[in-house]
């Protein structure tokens, strides 16, 4: 079987490429293809997987290439995980969301507006090209917005995209922890938007325990998004949300926090990753040991300053380990090529899930997965608050999509204008200049008229 992975330069890869030499199954990927329009990131990265293969006699292949269509042809699965525009895009986002007094995270608020505007146009290429040249593949997309770009490339490739997220599969494993259950025997009742869902059921053995994990604040605030949102919030919540809406909950004090910053994360990973790259290019470099310290780093000043506002303190050992986004991409590709039926968290299109939402818009639900793909199962509805929220960002998301294909500029202040976290046409328009100013040649500049001459990655 033959994996393919966009952006196989990026730093993450060898985690997936570690889930894969661990799965000694029949009918288990056989050949990793790693495309990239970074030759020395691509060289690095193979460098890394290399010495994870050293001594596994039956280790994937890999081949590595700067050819885009060369990668895709015979692919049974595509691993999508792209960064349009690398971290000094993520900086340049955040920095000028920032200096507009708005959230400048990657994915939410006018952060995520900005590099979703960016990546839809290249993402809606890849789906193009994949079902051209590999009409049969899955994709099985991690390039962030997920939620937004997954829904994106559905437009092309109906129900054979499928997003993935680690962030609810890591609540829910560290959720059930806490009640001294076991995470692979527990279901999670869990629905929304990637970056923008609540847990609102643990079920072990057949019985809901979160009402008991509710009840007892030491156990709530003995996990990382207790100590986040505190016991009293999650209390009157009567569900346990996402780490990412800290963004939402507490969005003056994070915005504060992150202007106090000395420097932004897309910033402090750029700085991380130019110097862990570098390090590659000498021959010497051990590349295994080196990725590991780096990333060992990365995971550890993961939210720092929301921790910071909420007073919660370092990451604890235990809240270190994510979902561990490659152990499920390897599940759902075990499931699909197989027919090993499992349950996931999973981005797919709503059918009738969220009865607030069209059939075709993206949300991050619980799913079964067999031959046939994600199939999205029954969830408790989500009380007004919460449906709020998450149609308000469907809204943006759409916003978004329309931009990105009309090159429209009232398309684009529109998706600014109705985030929750911006709520000022006069800045949405700032930032449509201020974002257009600073990626020049990425993504659309947006204009009456319509989009600019291209795109590029």
């Amino acid at each position: 079987m033959k994996l393919t992975i966009l952006g196989g330069g990026g730093f993450r890869v060898p985690l997936v490429y570690g889930a894969l030499l661990g799965d000694h199954s029949e009918g288990r990927v056989s050949r990793v293809t790693l495309y990239d329009t970074d030759a020395d990131r691509l060289t690095a990265v193979a460098r890394v997987l290399a010495e994870q293969a050293r001594d596994i006699p039956d280790a994937p292949a890999v081949v590595a290439t700067t050819q885009l269509d060369e990668a895709l042809r015979g692919a049974d699965f595509v691993f999508s995980a792209i960064r349009v525009g690398g971290l000094a895009g993520r900086a340049a986002d955040e920095r000028v969301a920032l200096d507009e007094g708005v959230l400048g995270q990657e994915t939410v608020g006018a952060g995520g507006i900005a590099y979703g505007l960016r990546t839809v146009p290249v993402a809606v290429d890849l789906a193009r090209r994949i079902a051209r040249l590999a009409p049969h593949a899955w994709v099985i997309n991690f390039t962030n917005p997920a939620g937004l770009v997954t829904e994106a490339m559905s437009r092309h490739l109906g129900d054979r995209v499928i997003g993935i997220c680690d962030s609810p599969v890591g609540l829910g494993r560290r959720a059930a922890r806490a009640l001294g259950a076991d995470p692979d025997r527990a279901w999670i009742d869990y629905a929304g938007l990637n970056h923008l869902g609540w847990v609102q059921g643990i079920h072990v053995d057949g019985r809901d325990e979160l009402p008991r994990l509710l009840a007892d604040p030491a156990l709530l605030e003995s996990f990382e998004e207790g100590r986040l949102f505190g016991a009293d919030l999650l209390r009157s919540l009567g569900a346990i949300p996402n780490e990412y809406l800290h963004y939402y909950y507490f969005n003056r004090e994070a915005v504060r926090a992150y202007q106090q910053a000395e420097r932004t994360r897309g910033a402090f990973l750029r700085d991380q990753q130019e110097g862990f790259y570098a390090r590659m290019r000498e021959p010497g470099t051990p590349a295994l040991a080196t990725w590991d310290r780096v990333r060992a780093e990365r995971e550890a000043t993961y939210m720092a300053e929301n921790r910071e506002v909420a007073g919660a303190g370092e990451r604890a050992a235990s809240d270190l380990e994510s979902g561990g986004y490659e152990q499920v991409a390897l599940a759902l590709m075990r499931a699909v090529a197989r027919n090993e039926r499992t349950s996931l968290i999973l981005n797919v299109r709503n059918r009738t899930t969220l009865a607030a939402l069209d059939a075709e818009a993206v949300v991050e639900v619980p799913c079964l997965v067999d031959a046939n793909g994600a199939h999205p199962v029954a969830v408790t509805p989500l009380p007004y608050h919460a449906t709020g929220l998450v149609t308000a960002v469907k809204a943006v998301e759409r916003a978004v999509l329309e931009a990105a294909e009309s090159g429209s500029r009232a398309a684009a202040v529109r998706a600014f204008a109705l985030h929750p976290l911006v709520d000022s046409v006069a800045v949405a328009r700032r930032l449509v200049d201020r974002y257009t100013e600073a990626h020049p040649g990425l993504g659309y500049h947006y204009r009456p008229g319509g989009p600019s001459a291209g795109t590029s990655r």
